[in-house]
């Protein structure tokens, strides 16, 4: 796929403001300073198309991007929140759980993993509960650059592992470097099947809300 715009359209603090469900979109979350900006302007080719900020937990609405005039890029709050009051913490998770559940055009979510660390408990369990509400996901280990390969290699590899004690079939993962553009044409690739599967189903007679 090639990227020819890449443009933000808005920014919406809950689903129902969100743009016009008309096109697929592919949504991007991940725990405070995985790196999802770096990830999403590498994906995009702009790169400032996503804000990045050394301040974790800078993401607070649903942010939609439009490609090629064709489908959505959505980046969406962390779920390791930063240091926030209760009741924010409250608010954004049924802000990102309503987006999840009721979008009817979201195709895919892009988990997004840090590769330098071991596997962590908020990412399982924050898998897990995509598996319970049946939304797709695919995993995207970040950063792999920044660690020597056999860390990174063992690091995914216990994540994995620690998927397949529930899970009797693991999603697509995807190990990264926005330093290397590493990883990025398999991704584009993954998001050019699913628009194709999003027209087939629409020509087919399936009705988008």
């Amino acid at each position: 796929m090639v990227i020819r715009s890449a443009v933000y359209v808005i920014s919406s603090p809950d689903y129902l403001q969100c743009p016009k469900p008309d096109r697929p979109e592919y949504a991007f979350i991940g725990r405070s300073n995985v790196g999802k900006s770096s990830l999403i302007n590498m994906i995009s080719g702009y790169d400032k198309l996503a804000k990045t900020s050394g301040t974790p937990g800078k993401t607070q609405l649903i942010n939609h991007f439009s490609i090629n005039d064709e489908w959505y890029l959505v980046d969406l709050p962390g779920y390791g929140f930063a240091k926030v009051s209760q009741s924010q913490r409250k608010k954004w998770e049924k802000m990102i759980e309503d987006y999840l559940r009721k979008r009817p055009t979201l195709v895919t979510v892009f988990v997004l993993i840090d590769s330098r660390h071991s596997p962590q408990k908020i990412d399982l369990e924050f898998v897990n509960t995509l598996g319970k509400w049946e939304v797709p996901f695919c995993l995207v280990f970040t950063k792999a650059d920044k660690e020597n390969q056999r860390t990174v290699s063992r690091n995914v590899k216990d994540f994995l592992d620690r998927m397949r004690a529930s899970w009797q079939f693991l999603p697509q993962h995807f190990v990264t470097s926005t330093l290397k553009k590493m990883g990025r044409d398999k991704i584009l690739s993954l998001i050019e099947e699913g628009n194709k599967e999003f027209e087939e189903a629409k020509e087919g007679g399936e009705t988008i809300p």
